[in-house]
């Protein structure tokens, strides 16, 4: 499968309006590795082959031990490998990203409240929507992910 095109190219503005995005996210305080299984899961439930790629050679040159970069899919199941904040950071992810016709439940935002302060949801929040976004972008235009490149 081979790139539609180059978004970066075609709207150099608005990709670096979505970096800016981004960089706000890293300096926001939640930590690298919170935000990195939030962009892995979300990608995950996209299905975004080049995010998936990119976002879990971040976390194993961040040190994520491979073990726990293939249970990130099922982290429901993986028992105390995720701790409190990164599972309550991916249970919100998951309620963010899987809006369908309901929303996102009551009962997922305050499960996500009782971990993260307001700012730290807003945040985690903000990191939902623009991974969803880059989702959405590499899926359009078929991104080639690194391990295909090579």
């Amino acid at each position: 499968m081979s790139q539609r095109m180059d978004y970066n190219a075609a709207s150099p503005a608005g990709m670096r309006a979505l970096s800016a995005v981004h960089g706000y996210v890293r300096q926001s305080g939640l930590p690298p590795r919170l935000v990195d299984l939030v962009f892995l899961r979300v990608s995950q439930i996209n299905g975004c082959a080049y995010c998936i790629d990119m976002h879990s050679r971040d976390l194993l040159k961040a040190g994520l031990p491979v073990e726990h970069l293939v249970l990130v899919s099922a982290w429901p199941e993986a028992g105390g490998i995720f701790g409190e904040q990164e599972r309550a950071a991916l249970a919100w992810a998951e309620a963010v990203t899987r809006l369908g016709d309901r929303g996102v439940p009551d009962s997922a935002f305050e499960a996500a409240a009782a971990v993260f302060g307001e700012k730290q949801l807003a945040d985690l929040t903000i990191a939902v929507g623009l991974m969803n976004a880059y989702n959405r972008v590499a899926i359009s235009f078929r991104a080639t992910p690194m391990a295909l490149a090579a």
